[in-house]
């Protein structure tokens, strides 16, 4: 078997998307073509080595082997079983492109990629289903326990549900392909352990029931094509009016952008990254632009025009 060199591609995505608290996520490509996600690459070697480079790559632990990439090549090949006696070792290398606890799902770009480089390295061993079941154990240890609204979009792509049933741990969902997602990372740190223990520990059964029929009306509507319907139920009872208070200026980004032809707005995962939907290229430049000048905090901080990634992770060899 030829073990060629292999580079896999992993998109940020957006955690709940507002209405899905830890059952709904999407995957975001900028239209203008600027990647906005983590790569990490897989060559052949005696031994196994990581090394890490990119924007955010002074963020992580000074030690590879604190890094989650290298707690995910020993997984991979734990659960390769006696199959990995056999295959040689691999040296990899990170690509950090994404900030630390930019609720971008970062963590998750970093295992989706190193996952889908290392199937892909050593001959697709797993299904699907087999990698997002490791995908999520691996992110799981980062955030502090296991949900798959940031793995199942970056690693399918697109607009996920998660259904954690048996063999099936996500399916896609149909989605508004002319939908503009305006995402803006302010810049500071919001981690997500701390963003889940400002959440109440008891949610009032009206919220309950208004997060149920949300979800279900919103996945109705969208395999109905009922673009008003969608919007109107994309807005979250369940954490935004807790973790709000963590995100500088957040009510008057919402003003703006629901004032401004925004169909949506709302926390991207556990922030401070914050999203806005529209279906108007004109009003995704001006909120792009507000949101650049009045919510980013800091020089690390950025804003993009996405659309959904319909791809998802990619691997591909690359020269030796």
């Amino acid at each position: 078997m030829d073990f060629n060199p292999v580079k896999a591609y992993a998109p940020a995505s957006i955690g709940n998307v507002s209405l899905g608290f830890d059952l709904l996520g999407a995957a975001l490509k900028p239209v203008d073509g600027t990647p906005l996600g983590d790569e990490v690459e897989v060559r052949q070697a005696k031994q196994f080595s990581l090394s890490i480079k990119g924007p955010f790559a002074d963020k992580l632990p000074g030690d590879p082997k604190d890094n989650i990439v290298s707690q995910c090549y020993d997984y991979f090949h734990q659960q390769l079983g006696e199959e990995s006696q056999t295959l040689p070792a691999a040296a990899m290398t990170l690509y950090k492109n994404l900030p630390i606890g930019s609720g971008l799902g970062s963590s998750a770009c970093s295992v989706v990629a190193a996952f889908n480089g290392l199937n892909a390295f050593y001959g697709k061993p797993f299904t699907q289903n087999q990698l997002l079941l490791m995908m999520g154990e691996l992110e799981g240890r980062i955030s502090g326990s296991i949900h798959y609204d940031n793995v199942a979009p970056c690693y399918l792509g697109g607009m996920v549900l998660m259904a954690e049933h048996a063999d099936t741990v996500a399916v896609n969902l149909p989605v508004f392909e002319h939908w503009y997602w305006v995402t803006c990372y302010s810049g500071i740190k919001v981690s997500t352990a701390e963003a889940r223990d400002i959440l109440p520990k008891h949610i009032p059964m009206a919220d309950t029931l208004a997060y149920g029929r949300q979800l279900a009306v919103f996945t109705h509507a969208l395999h109905s094509g009922n673009e008003t319907l969608a919007a109107a139920m994309m807005q979250d009872v369940i954490a935004e009016p807790y973790r709000k208070q963590l995100l500088p200026r957040f009510d008057e980004a919402r003003d703006f952008v629901m004032q401004n032809s925004g169909l949506a707005f709302g926390i991207s995962g556990s922030g401070p990254t914050v999203f806005a939907v529209t279906n108007s290229k004109a009003s995704a430049e001006k909120i792009n632009q507000w949101l650049t000048q009045n919510y980013i905090q800091n020089e690390q901080g950025f804003s993009h025009i996405c659309q959904l990634d319909l791809q998802g992770s990619t691997a591909t060899k690359v020269s030796s």
